[in-house]
């Protein structure tokens, strides 16, 4: 038995959900991708998937060996991988697929210094919240914000996390006076975002607080609430990645400092592959470089 082939059978059954999907993917049979998981369950001495009629699950030991096949293929595959680039230059066109708000908020932060690094590496920018399918539109990475990911057929490499914090500019702090209190937040004008949800403020004691978010200014994008926001029109939430600069700079203020309004979790998303483009590599190194240099990294 090549225990590496059969490990990869494994994993790919797994990530295919199905035996025939991952054949297809393997380029190989149906039965042949049964017999390499009936040996290693044999080698192993164990069960590694319960078969039934209507699909399979993972045994415990199963869900064990796949996240040690996982980490040992990974790693083979990325020390080969660095030693066929160990001469190449990263370069070609990098697609990416972010939300709105790093195309339009965080973009000046990053990319100056990413093209200066990798001249060859020219990047097409694709800004929408949507959660787009990155092989059938053909994207090499993602950027997402979101609550912590559910498994995913994609590689998510987490970035950094940022807190969610309320912000107001000083005219308009100035013209409603400071809120001090929570209950005090049903007498301002809350810039909501069209399709959101309430806000829940947490205390330093952990009790929890629900906020209607209502006012007369709604909008479905992030950075035409930071805009409404920057021109004194409510009180915002975004993350600290999003307003740490107009923060520094005084453009904005933060509302209740002593509450949390939860956390955001940055990942970059890519296919799994055997062999990740060099130009993915870099990009998601950079990122993870970026965020760990900046203030809003938690982690």
């Amino acid at each position: 038995m090549n225990q590496l082939q059969a490990m990869r059978a494994f994993r790919c059954i797994v990530e295919c959900r199905g035996f025939s999907a991952a054949a297809e993917r393997l380029d190989t049979t149906h039965s042949t991708i049964s017999r390499q998981l009936q040996q290693l369950e044999r080698e192993l001495g164990t069960r590694l998937i319960n078969r039934n009629t209507r699909g399979f699950s993972l045994t415990t030991a199963g869900q064990q060996y796949y996240a040690a096949c996982v980490d040992i293929l990974d790693r083979l595959d990325q020390a080969a991988l660095a030693v066929g680039q160990a001469h190449e230059s990263p370069s070609g066109v990098l697609r990416i697929s972010a939300p709105m708000v790093i195309g339009t908020l965080e973009l000046a932060s990053w990319l100056p210094a990413f093209q200066q690094r990798y001249p060859e590496i020219e990047v097409d920018l694709s800004c929408d919240d949507r959660f787009v399918d990155l092989i059938a539109e053909g994207f090499d990475v993602a950027l997402r914000i979101c609550g912590p990911l559910a498994d995913s057929s994609m590689v998510a490499r987490l970035l950094t996390v940022s807190d969610m914090l309320l912000v107001a500019s000083p005219v308009y702090v100035a013209r409603n006076g400071l809120v001090r209190q929570v209950r005090e937040l049903a007498e301002q004008q809350l810039l909501a975002f069209a399709g959101g949800s309430d806000w829940v403020l947490t205390d330093t004691r952990g009790l929890t607080t629900s906020v209607r978010v209502q006012g007369r200014f709604k909008a479905d994008s992030i950075s035409s609430l930071h805009a409404a926001a920057l021109a004194g029109v409510g009180i915002a939430a975004f993350t600290r990645a999003t307003v740490q600069d107009d923060l520094f700079s005084g453009r904005l203020v933060q509302i209740l400092p002593n509450y949390s309004l939860g956390r955001r979790h940055y990942y970059a998303l890519y296919p799994h592959a055997r062999h990740v483009a060099l130009k993915v590599q870099v990009f998601v190194e950079f990122m993870l470089e970026h965020y760990r240099n900046t203030p809003v990294a938690l982690r």
